[in-house]
């Protein structure tokens, strides 16, 4: 962008708005356009003086943040972070925003606000540059449409494993949402299990995962420790946890555990990608699509190396080209495609 990010906030406590916008101030290339305590009043805001970015809470009197969003969207589709409580209800609403065209969530807790505001405000500080890169990509026409190869290397053999004895690995983070909705409903059930890094807060993951099973004709669950890596079947990573692969003979299942962030993350996408390296070779599939920052690049090399093959969503339909392009720079991409191609990619290979 030529100039800096301008940001509008929409949230009805005072505190997150006093906090968050001096939060953000602090960061180099954000402005703080306005802060308003709720969408009438940022209505009337954005008709004066329309914003990059918007960070919009979800509850809210005069007009909830979810129907404010799809107006946003019908009248001008603009990149809005929601900041979401921590609640099956939160999770919930913050599911359908999502799918509504929200870039980005970001969880806030019920108590102790002001303290998590100043303390832990990287996450939305990180989302607001994120979003904004979203919305200059959908201003700037894609150039690239069809599936290229990577890197020059020859085509790999398809595994001649059952599909109980192949994998199917899937990392994600920004605008992953969409993408894997893309991704799962097109997937055929009998195929190889699934397993996905999608970066989500705590509770979050379940009620994706939940949304998702109602859409596709695979199983989706939110993984939980000790669960089998069944044919025709997802498993979502729970946000807060990672999640790595471990093998039994021939059959796989998944480890679910606490443990420190790798790369900012947890879950993090190269945990998982680099058991599945160890424990599938090239009976896997490595899948790394939209999102910012590089996690899951090292541990797609590391895939790659093993034997799998590895896939990248390209820079024309990523909402982030972060995390691909991390992973096409380190030579761990076999092939990069648009998002429509991947579901057939995976049929094609895993």
């Amino acid at each position: 962008m030529t100039g800096p990010i301008r940001v509008l906030i929409v949230d009805d406590s005072a505190v997150v708005r006093q906090v968050l916008a001096a939060r953000l101030r602090e960061n180099p290339g954000i402005d703080v356009a306005g802060a308003v305590a709720d969408p009438i009043f940022a209505m009337e805001h954005m008709n004066k003086s329309w914003p990059d970015v918007v960070v919009l809470d979800l509850e809210m009197p005069r007009m909830d943040g979810l129907t404010f969003l799809k107006k946003i969207m019908e009248v001008r589709p603009t990149p809005v972070v929601i900041c979401s409580t921590l609640t099956q209800r939160g999770a919930e609403k913050s599911m359908e925003a999502l799918s509504a065209g929200a870039v980005a969530v970001i969880e806030k807790p019920q108590s102790g606000l002001k303290k998590f505001m100043e303390t832990d405000s990287g996450d939305i500080v990180a989302a607001v540059r994120a979003a904004a890169a979203a919305g200059q990509r959908r201003r700037t026409p894609a150039t690239r449409a069809a599936p290229v190869l990577a890197t020059p290397s020859q085509p790999r053999p398809r595994s001649q494993a059952t599909p109980a004895e192949r994998l199917i690995a899937i990392g994600t983070s920004t605008g992953g949402t969409q993408a894997l909705e893309v991704v799962l409903t097109a997937l055929a059930p009998g195929g190889p299990g699934v397993v996905v890094v999608q970066h989500m807060p705590e509770k979050f993951t379940a009620a994706f995962a939940a949304r998702l099973d109602t859409m596709c004709r695979v199983r989706v669950k939110e993984a939980r420790d000790g669960d089998p890596v069944l044919p025709g079947h997802v498993l979502i990573a729970p946000g807060g946890r990672h999640l790595e692969v471990q093998r039994l003979d021939t059959r796989f299942r998944v480890r679910v555990f606490d443990g420190p962030p790798v790369n900012r993350h947890r879950p993090s996408v190269d945990v998982m990608f680099r058991s599945v390296a160890k424990v599938a070779g090239a009976d896997a599939v490595g899948v790394i699509m939209t999102g910012m920052g590089d996690d899951g690049a090292r541990g797609l090399l590391e895939m790659h190396k093993a034997g799998a093959y590895t896939v990248a969503q390209d820079e024309a339909t990523c909402v982030v080209h972060g995390m691909p392009r991390e992973a096409v720079a380190l030579g761990a991409v076999d092939r990069e495609t648009p998002l429509s191609s991947i579901a057939e990619v995976i049929h094609q290979h895993g």
